[in-house]
């Protein structure tokens, strides 16, 4: 089949499903579009399906809904840590939920339309969103396998994200590692982790991250 007439399917078929799941709010097909992109590029998802409920609501209970300013979401997939903070009482508005893959990208638009969404590298978040943030981030929540990553570029990441963000804001990052997954270097970063997450496929936790004054 010509490339045109598959990207055109593809787009009726991603339609169709959006569709359906207005219809009946269902989202059992967001494994199929993680499957489908892990086959594509294994590496830059690191994972093979969306988080888990348990998972994504033990991320979003770290974060105030009350606490002044934007909520960044890094790597927000499908919107499984996103559904879990607007349940978690986070206005849409606030909001800015950075993805890589531009399918994911129109998939988070439609189901949260007052949302800012980022098509973009989350590991370059300043270049992102350096400009774009009135205020201070009440929170950062991170779905980036960050294992497959190089030292230094996840401390660069830590460091943007906390210029980003007001002090003592939290940066929430799940692993399936049993160490944590940002370098423990800077002394004036805490760092607490939750306990092991069976309900998830596989185990995760959840470490939480936060630079004192």
């Amino acid at each position: 089949m010509p490339l045109l007439a598959l990207q055109s399917l593809e787009k009726k078929i991603e339609s169709r499903i959006r569709l359906f799941e207005q219809r009946t709010g269902l989202r059992l097909v967001d494994e199929v579009r993680f499957i489908r992109s892990w086959f594509d590029k294994p590496i830059s998802m690191g994972a093979v399906s969306p988080s888990g409920r348990m998972l994504a609501r033990a991320m979003a209970d770290y974060v105030d809904p009350e606490a002044a300013g934007p909520v960044i979401e890094l790597g927000a997939g499908t919107g499984p840590v996103t559904e879990a903070l607007v349940a978690r009482g986070v206005d849409p508005a606030r909001l800015v939920l950075v993805e890589f893959n531009p399918s994911f990208c129109r998939l988070l638009r439609t189901r949260y339309p007052g949302a800012t969404v980022i098509q973009g590298d989350a590991y370059r978040i300043q270049h992102l969103l350096g400009g774009l943030l009135r205020e201070p981030a009440a929170a950062v929540v991170s779905g980036l396998p960050l294992q497959t990553k190089p030292f230094k570029q996840r401390l660069k990441l830590l460091n943007e994200a906390f210029g980003l963000m007001a002090l003592g804001a939290p940066l929430v990052q799940f692993t399936y590692a049993m160490v944590s997954p940002f370098p423990m270097r800077p002394a004036d970063v805490s760092a607490e982790v939750s306990k092991l997450i069976w309900q998830n496929l596989p185990p995760a936790r959840v470490w939480v991250y936060r630079k004192a004054g």
